[in-house]
């Protein structure tokens, strides 16, 4: 696990309603595959941002599915336990070009999606061309312009794995439009 060196935020809500608009907190983005899992958390204290934790759940070709839905499992449990996400956010839907393979990322994205239900977060969706648009400015942004912009706007040095960009992309764009619910740009699951 590829940690980063800063302590969780001071965790704050707004009122006791799930949908009232948090200014603190931790959200943790999740773009799930088999073989490499993305994750990023991203704090927010006031106006400021800061990452927690990035880092991707690799899993070799040699490791059985379900070897790897445990590695997933087990690897968001511990981010859990450590951070204290307030809010999950996964990518809308995705296309896959055949069954299988759409299978097969229902399965990741499932023990993704099964760890933070059981802990109580709220989760959200949001379609890859919205974060695209919420990170970059415009919403068929190549994966390379993602990676640079998330860099960029949370201050980090470290080249970062596609995965690891799209789950902070994904936190980040939580963050930058949840004030903004009119703009429909999420969809809690």
């Amino acid at each position: 696990m590829e940690a980063r060196l800063r302590q969780p935020a001071s965790q704050t809500e707004t009122g006791s309603d799930p949908t009232t608009t948090r200014s603190e907190g931790v959200v943790i983005g999740v773009d799930p595959s088999l073989r490499g899992t993305g994750y990023g958390l991203v704090a927010r204290r006031g106006s400021d941002l800061h990452v927690l934790a990035y880092g991707t759940v690799r899993c070799p070709r040699t490791w059985s599915r379900t070897e790897c839905l445990a590695a997933i499992s087990r690897t968001l449990r511990q981010l859990v336990e450590t951070h204290h996400p307030t809010v999950a956010v996964f990518e809308g839907l995705f296309h896959a070009r055949n069954v299988r393979t759409a299978l097969i990322m229902g399965e990741a994205r499932g023990a993704a999606l099964s760890v933070l239900a059981e802990a109580g977060i709220e989760i959200y969706e949001i379609a890859p061309r919205r974060v695209k648009l919420a990170v970059t400015g415009h919403g068929g942004a190549d994966k390379p312009a993602v990676a640079r912009m998330v860099r960029r706007l949370l201050n980090l040095n470290q080249t970062l794995r596609s995965d690891e960009a799209d789950a902070l992309a994904l936190a980040l764009t939580h963050w930058q439009t949840h004030a903004r619910p009119w703009t429909g740009t999420s969809k809690r699951i």
